[in-house]
């Protein structure tokens, strides 16, 4: 059983393997989830891109996007045989090229299409498959329309939704405006569990404290945190004791710092950039002593030829004594 009290979005550009490996040092019990993955890149592109993690990442979600059940079938072979917790079905996205795609949010609009996809996905892989939307799509926006959608998909199998609480406007908007246009209903997703009690629910849009969490979890099974988690990591630090119950001390962001440099050097020794791994971490002291210290070191020196750990170490003895 995965538990998902408390999940970390799916982000593009955000949510890759180096941003989950550092959020997984601040929580070992949040649900992480990748990017956004096209089924097509996964069947057809470099699959290796996508897919490869960290074990420590676990529990880890992959998210694919597509409407045509073959190949999603086949994104959940591979899911399963990579070792992920769960694959998730995005039928949230409202941007112009996955509408072009025929997948993301466009897809509310055909709750069969998303069922035999369910269907075909849950029949390739003994994962769970989930689906993560929106409460409705342009005119289509009541509660009515979102609940026949979630019966539908949920007699194919699918027996955790993940709520975004706004609605997308599909066409006129971008995916920056959709998620913050839109105005937040929860009282639907709250509204959805009790008309769905067998189904778990988990609500997504505007939260970003520990303390909007536990609120929502008098409503609803989980809580998917997204933006606020990236912009000011240090808000999980807490959340193994907070929300899981886990007898578990916060570490201090420069237990964090510590934390992160084998890994810096193992990857370095890879070939991989300091600042592909450092750009995830640049909101760590966000709110804190040296905060402004520490991203301002980072972004002036991570992409330098020759930059390793000892920027890290650098910009964190920075922060330690910045006293601004």
């Amino acid at each position: 059983m995965i538990d998902r009290r408390l999940s970390v979005a799916p982000m593009m550009d955000r949510t890759d393997r180096h941003g989950r490996f550092f959020l997984r040092q601040l929580s070992r019990r949040v649900l992480l989830y990748t990017e956004m993955v096209p089924a097509a890149a996964l069947v057809h592109g470099d699959a290796e891109r996508w897919l490869a993690f960290d074990a420590s990442e676990r529990p880890l979600a992959l998210q694919v996007g597509g409407g045509d059940p073959g190949p999603l079938a086949a994104c959940a072979r591979l899911a399963h045989a990579r070792g992920f917790d769960e694959i998730n079905l995005n039928v949230g996205c409202p941007s112009e090229r996955v509408r072009r795609g025929c997948f993301g949010a466009a897809l509310m609009a055909e709750p069969e299409r998303v069922a035999a996809c369910v269907a075909a996905m849950r029949a390739a892989a003994p994962l769970p498959v989930t689906v993560k939307t929106r409460i409705g799509i342009d005119d289509h926006d009541d509660y009515g329309f979102l609940a026949g959608f979630v019966a539908t998909v949920a007699a194919a199998g699918c027996a955790t939704f993940i709520v975004h609480a706004r609605k997308a406007v599909l066409g006129g908007l971008s995916p920056r405006r959709n998620r913050e246009v839109p105005p937040l209903r929860y009282d639907r997703v709250w509204r959805l569990k009790r008309d769905f009690p067998a189904l778990e629910i988990v609500v997504n849009g505007g939260v970003r404290t520990l303390e909007a969490v536990h609120e929502h979890l008098r409503h609803v099974d989980g809580v998917m945190i997204g933006r606020a988690a990236y912009d000011d990591p240090y808000l999980l630090a807490d959340a193994d004791r907070a929300i899981f119950g886990a007898p578990a001390h916060a570490p201090d962001r420069h237990q964090v710092v510590d934390r992160m440099l084998p890994y810096i050097a193992r990857e370095q020794g890879g070939a991989v950039p300091l600042h592909a791994i450092t750009r995830h971490m640049l909101g760590l002291f966000r709110g804190g002593r040296g905060g402004r210290a520490w991203r301002r070191y980072l972004s002036e020196h991570a992409h330098r030829a020759g930059a390793d750990g000892e920027v890290v170490r650098a910009a964190a003895r920075l922060a330690a004594a910045d006293r601004a």
